[in-house]
């Protein structure tokens, strides 16, 4: 047992903000790595060489608060050993089809269906790949991967209403003009089964929309 004693902290002092946003990957060529993720449509953000023995470039995907870094004596680790990246996206199709019409390999949907132990490459849910997007279309749950010339790989995983806690539930922000258009997609198709349900045309169609998008945005429960 331990004798170290863990000092409480104060509940009403609030914590210090800590931003993940950047994550360095490895890669042995510089340029090729610059073209493949100008390729994916990332915004080039940074690109510092001071001639001899020094670059830095820096990449950030649409909508994400986080961005990548790569270059020359930026980092020790081996070229094409950063795995498990993931991108979340809102619609996992339309997503996968925007990097094959740009020219990158990606792999087909995958989904895991309760067994973990196998011998695919390892991902959130284990080592089994199950073709195909989760049946139920449930967040969290359907997956798709893809790596840059080195190796080093990245999964989409689709996510479209978040387990509760993990954001302010008195806030609804969207990433991107793609992520607001999908999240009315669904609250539309929603509304269609309310008004199936109550026999009748909703005036107040737009409050409903609001209800509904920011409560699954939440995690809270949806209208109905």
């Amino acid at each position: 047992m331990s004798t170290n004693a863990v000092r409480s902290i104060a509940t009403s002092v609030a914590p210090v903000d800590m931003k993940f946003e950047i994550v360095v990957i490895p890669v042995s060529d510089v340029s090729r790595a610059k073209e493949f993720y100008a390729k994916l449509g990332w915004r080039l953000d940074a690109d510092y060489d001071n001639g001899k023995d020094f670059r830095v470039i820096q990449f950030t995907p649409p909508g994400s608060g986080c961005s990548v870094i790569f270059g020359k004596n930026v980092t020790p680790a081996a070229p094409g050993s950063a795995q498990g990246l993931y991108l979340i996206v809102s619609d996992i199709e339309a997503a996968r089809k925007e990097l094959l019409d740009r020219g990158v390999e990606v792999s087909e949907v995958f989904h895991n269906d309760g067994v973990y132990a196998g011998a695919d490459e390892p991902y959130l849910f284990g080592r089994v790949r199950v073709s195909g997007p989760d049946p139920a279309h449930g967040s969290y749950r359907s997956f798709a991967s893809f790596r840059d010339p080195d190796g080093n790989g990245w999964l989409f995983q689709e996510l479209t209403t978040r387990l509760p806690g993990r954001i302010d539930p008195g806030t609804t922000t969207f990433a991107s003009a793609n992520d607001l258009a999908s999240a009315l997609r669904r609250a539309e198709a929603a509304h269609g089964q309310h008004e199936k349900r109550t026999g009748q045309r909703d005036e107040n169609w737009p409050d409903w929309y609001a209800k509904y998008m920011a409560a699954e945005q939440a995690g809270t429960e949806l209208p109905t």
